[in-house]
């Protein structure tokens, strides 16, 4: 059994909350992703994999350390540093004269590799080298795709999917104007994937809307898909499955017309109206003879004193 797998139980205090923060929950915490360099990295592969980081942070972890390994052939490395430093999401960085400048993006689903697609990097520049101001660590980034592969070829759309995966930050309930200041964005056109990211500057218009302008800040990606790993469908599909509790109820007794409206039904008991109380007026006070009537008959006269 591997050390990874047994049951810990915790000693203290402080490995009783990490334990904790590690089991599963209806609302996951944010996906972290791990970089990993090869063993035969060269310096543009390292490069890329510090601008993806410094993109991802803080929810990224960077091995500096070389790893000799191939995600293709054998995944048990990758699975045992997911277990490790609790990150579902991977990029893997390698250097050959067959494969030149490869990056290997990938996601795991219970500690095991998921998806992972082969991509080469065919031209790069890097954050440094474009001379900008740069977003706040931690910015949510939007993310733009375009060119019908990604909606037509399922290889193509599994990069979608695993792009969305690996970008899109925590999830945030509201949004203001002054926090989209962020754009990734993705191209796939003649068989190539051109990454770009700009950063949102909100300029005077002359009203409430500001005029959007996007200025390029880096890192810029020109990147061919090369090998892939897709799970099956069966597979992909069981990933995909929300827990119950997750489900929204479904509300009885309610309904929606063609515009959204929103009508419900309510049921009640038949009302007696005759008990119905109601504002005291004399003009709705009974008759005496309506009063005997009502109580069948008529009720005798008090006699006059002397």
């Amino acid at each position: 059994m591997d050390a990874l797998d047994r049951v810990v139980k915790p000693k203290t205090k402080r490995a009783k909350r990490f334990l904790e923060k590690r089991e599963p929950k209806l609302n996951e915490n944010t996906k972290n992703a791990m970089l990993i360099k090869g063993g035969n990295a060269n310096l543009t592969v390292t490069e890329v994999l510090k601008d993806i980081y410094a993109v991802k942070k803080p929810f990224a972890v960077l091995y500096k350390r070389k790893n000799i390994t191939r995600p293709f052939e054998d995944q048990t490395s990758l699975e045992f540093f997911s277990k490790k430093s609790d990150c579902s999401l991977f990029l893997f960085g390698s250097h050959n004269k067959k494969r030149p400048n490869n990056l290997i993006i990938g996601r795991m689903f219970d500690y095991h590799v998921l998806d992972m697609i082969e991509l080469g990097v065919e031209k790069f520049v890097a954050l440094k080298d474009i001379k900008n101001s740069k977003c706040p660590e931690g910015t949510k980034p939007m993310l733009i795709f375009a060119g019908d592969m990604f909606d037509v070829n399922e290889e193509y759309r599994r990069l979608k999917s695993l792009l969305i995966d690996f970008f899109r930050g925590p999830t945030v309930p509201n949004i203001r104007l002054a926090g989209l200041e962020y754009v990734l964005h993705f191209t796939a056109v003649d068989g190539k994937i051109y990454m770009r990211s700009y950063k949102v500057l909100l300029k005077k218009s002359g009203c409430k809307i500001p005029r959007i302008e996007l200025e390029e800040m880096g890192p810029s990606l020109d990147l061919v898909m090369r090998r892939t790993h897709l799970a099956s469908d069966d597979l992909y599909k069981l990933s995909l499955k929300q827990p119950k509790g997750l489900k929204p109820k479904k509300k009885k007794n309610i309904s929606h017309d063609a515009l959204g409206t929103t009508y419900g039904r309510i049921h009640m008991q038949r009302q007696d109206l005759s008990k119905l109380q109601t504002r005291k007026m004399k003009g709705l006070k009974k008759r005496p003879a309506e009063k005997s009537a009502q109580d069948g008959g008529a009720t005798p006269k008090k006699p006059k004193s002397a």
